[in-house]
C-alpha cells in the first residue's frame, strides 16, 4: 500500500510507515513541499495510486476526486 501524508501531519508518520514496510511520502517531499495545494495532493495521489492521510482536505475537493476517477 502507498501513502501520501499531508502537511499538517508530522513527517515522522511517513517515516514510521516506511519503517513498517509501506511506501510513504510526505508533502515535504513534493516540489511544493508543505505549500502543495490540496488539489495537487489529490492529483499526485491518483497518479501514483496513493492513499492520502490528512486532517483537513476540504470537502469541496472530494467532488474533484470523484470527477478525476471517472
Amino acid at each position: 500500500m502507498k501513502f501520501l501524508i499531508d502537511a499538517q501531519l508530522p513527517k515522522s508518520l511517513s517515516e514510521f510507515l516506511k519503517h513498517k514496510g509501506f511506501n510513504s511520502i510526505h508533502t515535504l517531499e513534493l516540489p511544493g513541499k508543505n505549500r502543495t495545494k490540496d488539489i495537487q495532493i489529490i492529483q499526485e495521489a491518483i497518479k501514483e495510486n496513493r492513499v492520502v492521510i490528512s486532517k483537513d482536505i476540504e470537502e469541496t475537493l472530494l467532488s474533484e476526486i470523484k470527477i478525476s476517477l471517472y
